[in-house]
This record gives C-alpha cells, structure tokens and sequence, in this order.
C-alpha cells in the first residue's frame, strides 16, 4: 500500500516542464528568438563603473568635495534633502543633526553629531557614501532612498552644518536687515533718548 502511495504522490511534471533552453529556436515570438531582448534602460550588474561619481561619491577613489555635475545645487534640492532627512535621518540624528533623534531618547546609541569638526571637514561624497553604504551600526539606505534623493540627503547635512557656523557678515544685505528687524525688542541695541 505504502509503495502504491509513493508511486501516486511522484510526479515529474516541475523538473520535466516544456521550457527552453538559451538561444534555442521558438516559433512563438515573430523573429524565432527564445532570448527576449533586454528591456531598454536596463543596467548590467557591475556595468556601473566604480569611477561614477554620481552612484559612488567618489572620483578616483577619494570622496567628492561637490554634487556631481548632473545635480544643481538650488532651493528646491535643498527643500527635497531637507524632507527626505526628517523621514530617514532625524530618527536618529535629530532634525538639527545633533545626534539626539528619538531612536536616542529611546535607549539607542547616539550617532555623532554632524557638527563636530571631524565631520564639518568630511567632503560631501562622504555623506552620500554613509547614506549608500552604511557606517558603524547605521545600516545602508541605498535600497530605501534613490541616489539623487541620497545626494539631495548630504547637499542638507552640509547646508545644516554651515547653519551651526555662520556668521552675520556671511548674511547678505537685505536678509541681514529682515534678520535684525525681526529681533525681539529685548535683543535690540537701545536707542538715545
């Protein structure tokens, strides 16, 4: 009975199913080719050269100092990387990049912060690097975010670092003039009476 069984339950059909081989003639595509094209856009694995400074961060092996030359540094990246930040980075490293995100209070270890002189000397291929590839227990995000988002991410980290250290004379003009006039009256230099 148990050999009846064992007879009935063996099937083949998954290993002898009707397939083709590569490169072998079908008649079901109108130019007789079993091998599909590949879809246009599509990237060989490792076809992307390491040397690419806009999937690596790097030129030559070191770390990019600028956003490569597809990239415009404008308002609108900045606005982008600034968003993207606060849904994956601020977590973690605070919306001011101080390290004392929510994954912190939490228990978590702090991540240092990005305005440590260590960092504030980092090129911004760096950056991209860590968000790509991961650093220390933070994981990486490249499967996450998109590579234009990732350098949207670092033109931030360095646009909040350059927030930490800026100066008054740095401020142009008509922007210092909003600035002082928008001071509480307490701040203000008194006047002569």
């Amino acid at each position: 009975m148990l050999a009846l069984l064992a007879l009935v339950g063996c099937h083949r059909d998954m290993y002898d199913q009707p397939r083709l081989e590569p490169l072998e003639k079908n008649t079901f595509f109108d130019d007789g080719r079993s091998s599909r094209p590949l879809v246009e856009g599509v990237v060989e694995y490792g076809a992307i050269s390491p040397n690419d400074v806009f999937n690596s961060g790097k030129v030559n092996g070191q770390f990019t100092e600028e956003l490569p030359e597809s990239m415009e540094l404008n308002a609108a990246l900045l606005k982008r990387g600034e968003q993207r930040f606060n849904i994956f980075c601020s977590n973690c490293h605070g919306r001011s990049g101080d390290g004392d995100g929510m994954i912190v209070l939490r228990g978590y270890r702090k991540p240092p912060t990005y305005h440590s002189d260590r960092l504030r000397g980092m090129p911004l291929g760096y950056f991209f690097d860590v968000a790509t590839n991961g650093f220390g227990v933070m994981p990486s995000y490249a499967s996450q975010i998109p590579v234009k988002d990732r350098w949207a991410i670092a033109a931030y980290v360095r646009a909040l670092q350059l927030t930490q250290y800026a100066k008054l004379d740095d401020v142009p003009e008509a922007e210092r003039q909003q600035l002082e006039n928008a001071q509480p009256a307490a701040t203000q230099s008194p006047s002569a009476p």
